[in-house]
């Protein structure tokens, strides 16, 4: 028995081998490395899962510790990626497998091209704008994803396979009205929350991996740990939806796009970056110097002013953490960078 099998021998004798070669031979691609995305990126890996895709936009702050289980102090105090400190934690863990991190906000102009050759997609995301942007791309391409999402101690899971059953907005249409619904900034979350949600995920992302569409769980899995319930819930498909039944793209295409974004869990503003492109980090860094004490590494440039922390990106993005306000994230960035 080679290395490669004897690894993943006892996975084998459930799987059957030409399960696991299926999966060995897969491309599957995280959407968020955050408590969700962190454990099935995990799970997928130690599965041998032969390429492996992690995007994600933000970086490792020491307040995602206590429940996104791949990162440590060091990864905060050095202000890694999370995509980036993801693929050297999960290298370590299995040297024999592909992963491609990706740092970078997945957008309308980036969707396509990041999943163009996923045999899966697994949601690790944290807001509706992005989960609908891939159930667009998902449906259009016809590619299977799981969706998933925790919040306090309560979570959701469903599998969508395009064309088989319903999509994400079969479930829910619209998005909810700024403001109504729970999030880890309202709510507050439980690890163990998140963590349950994503084993399902990477469970029925196994399945779709290894060619047994036959086993994905039909319905809407909520689970809520604290009073130790479970559902599954029936979603039939609605023939009005607009994205599987009028097939319009409106996230893909950009008509439904934000030029802000919150970040659950970190009491900030992202600002989408510039039209025009990448920016010079060491250029900012030189004209915040005056403003405060200036952080750089390769991937971004970050200083405290006013109270706020205002971090730049390599892509032109920012992120300004210690407010909601869209408004007041905008005029601290015209203020310290311009524009």
């Amino acid at each position: 028995m080679s290395a490669v099998l004897g690894r993943y021998a006892r996975q084998e004798l459930f799987f059957g081998a030409e399960v696991q070669a299926r999966v060995q031979a897969a491309t599957a691609v995280v959407v968020g490395c955050g408590a969700l995305g962190c454990t099935v990126a995990t799970i997928l890996a130690r599965a041998g899962v032969g390429r492996l895709r992690l995007i994600d936009r933000d970086y490792v702050d020491i307040v995602n510790l206590h429940r996104q289980i791949l990162f440590e102090e060091a990864d905060a105090k050095a202000v890694l990626p999370k995509a980036i400190a993801a693929k050297q934690h999960l290298e370590r863990a299995n040297s024999t497998i592909t992963i491609d991190a990706h740092f970078e906000d997945f957008d309308a102009g980036s969707a396509e091209y990041l999943c163009a050759d996923a045999d899966v997609i697994v949601d690790g995301l944290d807001n509706f704008e992005g989960r609908f942007l891939l159930n667009d791309l998902a449906v259009k391409q016809g590619i299977p994803w799981v969706y998933g999402a925790a919040v306090g101690s309560y979570g959701l899971c469903m599998a969508i396979l395009p064309g088989a059953g319903p999509c994400l907005r079969c479930l829910q249409e619209e998005e909810p009205p700024p403001g109504t619904a729970p999030t880890c900034d309202t709510a507050g979350i439980i690890a163990s929350a998140p963590i349950a949600v994503a084993r399902l995920e990477a469970a029925e992302a196994l399945k779709i991996l290894g060619g047994r569409r036959d086993l994905v769980r039909p319905q809407l899995v909520a689970l809520d740990l604290w009073p130790g319930t479970v559902q599954a819930i029936a979603v039939g498909r609605n023939e009005a939806c607009p994205c599987c039944g009028a097939r319009r793209f409106e996230y893909l295409e950009g008509e439904r796009r934000r030029s802000t974004t919150t970040l659950c869990g970190r009491n900030a503003v992202q600002l989408a970056a510039p039209a025009t492109g990448p920016v010079d980090l060491a250029a900012v860094a030189a004209q915040l110097e005056g403003a405060g004490e200036v952080l750089r590494n390769e991937y971004l440039v970050r200083v405290k002013v006013e109270g706020y922390e205002l971090t730049v990106f390599r892509d032109g993005r920012a992120l300004v953490v210690g407010t909601h306000d869209a408004a007041v994230a905008r005029g601290l960035y015209a203020r310290y960078v311009g524009g």
